[in-house]
């Protein structure tokens, strides 16, 4: 048993907190330097531009937002996101699905520093990431049909984390523990969990490295959702001559939680799984000529995924998953007097032995061309064309093109037209058990994707509004005929969206510098969607996924600093599902600050709203989270 009473473990962080208060010998600031918003460059693998010159719907989580939000994961990071549809089965994101604009969860495609860690055996492992939030810089969601800039999977969109550069050499740590108060079924005990983060950065003359380590766990929220997470990150750039650099990235996660009602509910109560996930890429970035920049780049991901139907009885149901995944990228960016060319190939592998999905692999070349150039003042145009060769299904070719124009000062109108396809995982095709049975016939399904709109960005405001329109064909959802059968996966529909979205962020860095009021920052973001379904297999009478869309999301956030020392963040989300209740949950955080060290408290669910985001899963209550965070 984890914890006993969590009012002890709260009480001993308050002492380790007064001890750590003391500490004097230190030589750097807690907080880093912070950028303006328009100066975050979106960190594409070819064309690259700033947030400000985007022809695309392109939200930003910057490092400064990202320190004030109450949360602990990439997960409930991500809620906040316009458009981003979070779907958690866990507390702190031990487990959960991410789609976008009403796609489903293997719709979307995640990437860290460029790098993509999608998971061909199922999407449900796409989020179990090595990394903390101490080690993000900032995280790029790009909405809409990207297989143009990010190639197979990227059908409603791509989010792509981007790590910190280590810029002087320092230590970081975060210790939390938290509680609902609740207790717990049998024994009485209250429902807990505890963290321990650290990080340290070394700055040399011609390299630089980040490492980090965490451990979270917790006795869970309800019946068998006990967790346990370990996480291992490091970061190097070495630098190789004059302009050449090599970058190196590894990480790794361990993941086992309780499985109560995630994917077979009722039958599942006594599920449990572990996920382990390892991920390394190497790249080296030289330039050829002045104006040619090449990198070539290569990525390895294992993930093993062991689930047990009933731990009781490991050998009942018992899946064990072991899938590889090699690329091989070479990215070219070249500049000239007509604008600036970017050219790539892709070598893709993708390899799992399983005991229930057999022993399988499947291999994907791809080859990109795009093209910015600017052909009147103000206007500029990107075009391009990703082609696509997979093993099992042939050839492929994904164009797009996007195009905006700067009018009166920081005004921009802007226009995109994007297509994608996403790739039926192991787990579609080949699946065998008690409530769900794979299709081996199952087609890809393709989009296509035209949006428009205008924005507004300067050092103190950005605003976003835009209209979009989707068509998704050869849609896959996981169906049946009658209650009693079984779920399977099928080709069974085309998926019509109409959205828009309505955004801003506003910042003022400093309101007075001797007065109470030291800064604020408000967010809020509105988005509309409306699916129709034109279903083309008469016998789908019940669908997983397809109704479970939001139609309507709206969430604010407001940051600010009081006496330059108190720091105040209130949020607020409200979402309304296509075949569920609306709900809004509330957040909070209160921070003390000083120069090395801050002390704060969040308030996660303040009203204890009872919702569900995924399948027959109840989230969590409130729950009341006391934390440290200290830097040298």
């Amino acid at each position: 048993m984890l914890f006993k009473n969590s009012a002890y473990l709260i009480g001993l962080l308050g002492c380790t907190l007064s001890v750590n208060a003391q500490t004097e010998n230190i030589s750097k600031p807690l907080n880093d330097t912070t950028r303006k918003l328009n100066e975050v460059i979106v960190k594409e693998n070819r064309l690259q531009l700033p947030f400000s010159k985007q022809n695309r719907n392109v939200s930003i989580i910057d490092r400064e937002k990202i320190k004030s939000l109450p949360v602990r994961s990439v997960s409930e990071l991500l809620s906040y996101v316009s458009g981003v549809d979070v779907r958690q089965r866990g507390p702190g994101g031990s487990q959960a699905d991410i789609s976008m604009d009403g796609g489903t969860f293997d719709q979307s495609l995640v990437l860290i520093n460029g790098i993509k860690v999608s998971d061909p055996q199922t999407g449900h492992n796409m989020m179990n990431l090595p990394i903390t939030m101490d080690d993000i810089d900032h995280i790029e969601v790009l909405r809409g049909s990207a297989s143009r800039i990010y190639g197979i999977n990227a059908l409603t969109g791509a989010i792509n984390i981007v790590t910190r550069t280590v810029k002087t050499t320092g230590l970081s740590a975060n210790l939390f523990s938290g509680s609902s108060f609740k207790k717990k079924e049998g024994n009485g005990s209250t429902y807990a969990n505890y963290g321990i983060q650290a990080s340290g950065s070394l700055a040399l003359t011609s390299s630089s490295h980040l490492f980090s380590v965490a451990q979270e766990a917790g006795n869970g929220y309800r019946y068998n959702t006990a967790f346990n997470n370990q996480k291992l990150y490091y970061q190097g750039k070495i630098n190789v001559g004059s302009s050449d650099y090599l970058d190196v990235m590894a990480g790794y996660v361990h993941n086992n939680f309780g499985a109560n009602a995630f994917y077979a509910a009722p039958g599942d109560k006594e599920a449990e799984e572990t996920v382990k996930t390892a991920l390394a890429s190497v790249s080296y970035t030289t330039k050829i000529m002045d104006n040619w920049t090449l990198v070539p780049r290569i990525s390895y991901r294992n993930n093993v995924d062991d689930y047990l139907y009933i731990k009781q009885t490991p050998d009942k149901f018992h899946n064990h998953h072991i899938g590889n995944v090699f690329d091989a990228e070479l990215n070219n960016t070249v500049q000239t007097a007509i604008g600036t060319f970017g050219f790539g190939l892709e070598a893709r592998t993708e390899r799992i032995k399983s005991t229930n999905l057999g022993k399988r692999d499947r291999t994907n070349t791809g080859i990109f061309g795009e093209y910015k150039f600017e052909p009147v003042a103000r206007l500029l145009i990107n075009v391009g064309m990703y082609t696509n060769y997979n093993s099992d299904y042939g050839w492929q070719a994904f164009p797009g093109l996007d195009a905006g124009y700067n009018f009166y000062g920081n005004w921009r109108l802007f226009a995109n037209l994007g297509t994608g396809q996403r790739l039926p995982t192991y787990t579609d095709l080949y699946y065998k058990g008690p409530t769900n049975i794979g299709n081996d016939q199952l087609r890809p399904e393709k989009s296509k994707y035209a949006e428009g709109g205008i924005k507004f960005n300067n050092d103190q405001l950005s605003m976003n509004a835009s209209y979009f329109v989707r068509r998704i064909d050869n849609f896959i959802d996981w169906v049946k005929a009658q209650q009693s059968d079984p779920w399977q996966p099928q080709n069974f529909s085309q998926v019509n969206t109409n959205g828009f979205t309505l955004s801003a962020d506003y910042k003022l860095a400093s309101l007075s510098q001797n007065g109470w009021l030291n800064g604020l920052r408000l967010g809020a973001s509105y988005t509309n969607l409306d699916p129709s379904f034109k279903t083309t297999l008469s016998t789908a009478n019940f669908s997983r996924y397809a109704l479970e869309s939001l139609r309507n999301q709206l969430s604010g956030t407001a940051n600010a600093t009081f006496c330059k020392v108190i720091d105040l963040t209130l949020t607020a989300r409200y979402n309304e599902r296509i075949s569920y209740k609306n709900y809004t949950v509330m957040d909070a955080r209160i921070a003390f600050k000083q120069a090395h060290y801050s002390i704060y408290a969040d308030g996660a669910n303040l009203f204890n709203v009872q919702y569900i985001e995924a399948g027959a899963v109840p989230m969590p209550g409130s729950w009341f989270t006391l934390g440290l965070k200290a830097g040298i």
